[in-house]
């Protein structure tokens, strides 16, 4: 039996948004993206909702909007694909690394170590679709001590006047905390539309603002908007329509919107989300936690808390007391049977570039031991009753060959 790892989610309807886009006669941005942003804030509750082509370009987008460049620091996990640095670094700041907790999420008594008036944004990541303890880290930003250690150097610094949250949360569309759905949890969400997340739109990514007063979030939207379009006062769409060719350029922005054909995909799975595609990957979720949950090798990964539900993005299953070595060879062992698995993520500071810079995973104890133990299973809504017996097996014959015998 062959099994990928995360194939993309398409039936009929994906199909047929797809080719009325198509038909359309108009595949950048236009209507399709509109409705996908509606429905991003029906779906988090977010004030608002802008479609970008990456979440990394997406990130760049915010950092730049909060005037974070040279001499600046953004207060990141060590944990985390690289993008969520990489932003940083693409805006002339310095990437501050913080160790995990055993849940995979930042260690906020760390992150209190490392704020300096230097500290212009904490970036908290939600691995596998685990919802960081925002709670914690809303509090620690508006403490007095640490607010009037914030050094504001731009228009929209002053006017937040702390350090700005901004949720990574490309995994964990649908997570909630006390009922309350990510995209609200934090000035700032992120969420990814890349092709293995849980709604996809090929590549791409989309904005919540839920900034607090006096930001105006409409107003904020419509500047964000403009500046995914090269600064310029018109999208595409609008320039189409009859006399409406003229137009300015107004700040230094990107080229980062994304276009009606990609919004196509993630607005027809999107609508059969929280009813469907999400309870499909708890279905698999809770089918692997039930057999794991039963080996005393196996460290099962969050599903719920009493506080928070996970999104069900990956299955991060770690073995207990192995090495690195013993978990690729494991791996390749379960690569035998056909089934495809992978590793989420190599700690950035593991990474050449990081290296580079002088980071060291020998700083980030919990962040190398959680990566050297763990294995993300394929968790998708198309994987049959079936299917995960077969991948569970796999795991458990891997592990016998590898360690039992």
């Amino acid at each position: 039996m062959n099994i990928p790892f995360s194939p993309p989610y398409i039936d009929q309807d994906v199909i047929d948004e797809v080719v009325n886009s198509l038909q359309s006669g108009w595949i950048t941005t236009g209507p399709k993206v509109k409705a996908l942003e509606h429905e991003v804030i029906r779906l988090s509750g977010a004030p608002q909702a802008l479609c970008v082509n990456s979440w990394t370009s997406g990130a760049m987008l915010m950092l730049k909007w909060f005037g974070v460049g040279a001499g600046d620091e953004v207060i990141v996990p060590a944990y985390t694909y690289s993008a969520t640095a990489l932003s940083v670094l693409h805006c002339g700041a310095k990437p501050v690394m913080i160790d995990i907790k055993d849940d995979f999420t930042i260690d906020i008594d760390e992150v209190r170590k490392k704020i300096t008036p230097n500290t212009k944004v904490i970036m908290p990541v939600d691995i596998a679709g685990w919802p960081c303890d925002y709670a914690a880290v809303n509090e620690l930003v508006n403490e007095p001590a640490v607010k009037a250690l914030f050094k504001a150097n731009h228009k929209n610094q002053e006017k937040l006047g702390r350090i700005l949250v901004l949720s990574d949360a490309a995994h964990s569309i649908g997570a909630k905390i006390d009922g309350m759905e990510t995209g609200v949890l934090t000035d700032v969400t992120i969420f990814s539309f890349h092709a293995v997340k849980n709604i996809t739109t090929a590549e791409g990514g989309v904005i919540c603002l839920n900034l607090p007063a006096p930001f105006d979030n409409e107003a904020e939207y419509a500047w964000l908007r403009m500046m995914s379009l090269n600064g310029q006062t018109k999208d595409a769409f609008t320039k189409s329509k009859a006399g409406g060719w003229r137009y300015d350029i107004v700040d230094l922005g990107l080229k980062i919107n994304m276009p009606d054909v990609c919004a196509a995909i993630g607005l027809a799975q999107i609508k059969k989300y929280d009813h469907n595609l999400l309870l499909e990957r708890k279905r698999v979720f809770d089918q692997y936690s039930k057999a794991f949950s039963n080996l005393p090798w196996a460290q099962v990964p969050p599903q719920q808390d009493g506080k928070r539900t996970s999104s069900c993005h990956l299955y991060a299953l770690r073995i207990k007391n192995i090495t690195e070595q013993q978990r690729d060879a494991i791996i390749d062992e379960i690569s035998k049977t056909g089934v495809a698995v992978n590793v989420h993520f190599i700690p950035m500071p593991m990474l050449k570039l990081f290296k580079d810079l002088g980071y060291d995973i020998k700083d980030f104890p919990r962040a190398f031991d959680n990566y050297s133990r763990e294995i993300s299973l394929p968790i998708y809504p198309q994987l049959t009753t079936e299917q995960v017996d077969y991948i569970i097996k796999a795991v458990v014959d891997a592990y016998d060959k590898v360690i039992v015998a």
